[in-house]
């Protein structure tokens, strides 16, 4: 168990540097934004291919997102009956959900998209908008998305499982981070010599 356990740390520090790389590409899709809104106002210039780049990286924050959100345990949960449960009653709804119902779906999903991309791919395919962009790699980021959910899955499912064994902490507990007036009020504390 504890060689899963070290395999899952493996995967959340993968998974935790494309959370943090996607950062950068939300950058790109606000400035890439911005400077259309821009130009169409102001030069009265648009281009489809802008459009098009803009949901291409929408599409790329989001599918490749899904794992790190997971890590995170921030997906939208509709804690009616989980959060009145065990810790321990918790960690086995997470195992039930992970195996019966994520996996199948993001492996359906993986699955079945694939034959879209590799299509795609052979056949050149070109967005049908005048000016548009090839459209193979926006069909890639699904399985690849998918299959970055899944491998996050495993590794969840091992932390779950560590809980559950006592040998690793409650995976869904978040640390508590300061918040950015947290941070200021305590540097303003060093400054004064308080701390």
């Amino acid at each position: 168990m504890k060689a899963l356990l070290k395999l899952s740390q493996f995967i959340d520090s993968i998974t935790g540097f494309i959370g943090r790389s996607i950062i950068w590409v939300i950058l790109v899709m606000t400035l890439i934004s911005a400077g259309n809104a821009m130009m169409r106002y102001t030069i009265n210039y648009s281009s489809n291919a802008y459009l098009e780049i803009q949901w291409y990286l929408f599409s790329f924050v989001f599918l490749m997102g899904a794992g790190y959100t997971f890590m995170k345990n921030e997906h939208v949960r509709i804690d009616v009956i989980s959060h009145r449960l065990s810790k321990r009653a918790q960690a086995w709804v997470d195992i039930f959900g992970i195996i019966f119902f994520m996996m199948p779906m993001a492996i359906a999903i993986m699955w079945m998209s694939w034959p879209i991309f590799v299509l795609a791919f052979e056949d050149h395919e070109v967005s049908s908008n005048a000016g548009g962009l090839v459209v193979w790699p926006v069909r890639l980021m699904v399985p690849v998305g998918f299959f970055l959910l899944i491998v996050q899955g495993i590794s969840e499912l091992i932390k779950r499982i560590g809980f559950l064994r006592g040998l690793c902490p409650d995976p869904t507990e978040k640390p508590h981070e300061p918040t950015p007036e947290e941070e200021l009020a305590l540097a303003i504390k060093a400054e004064k010599g308080e701390l």
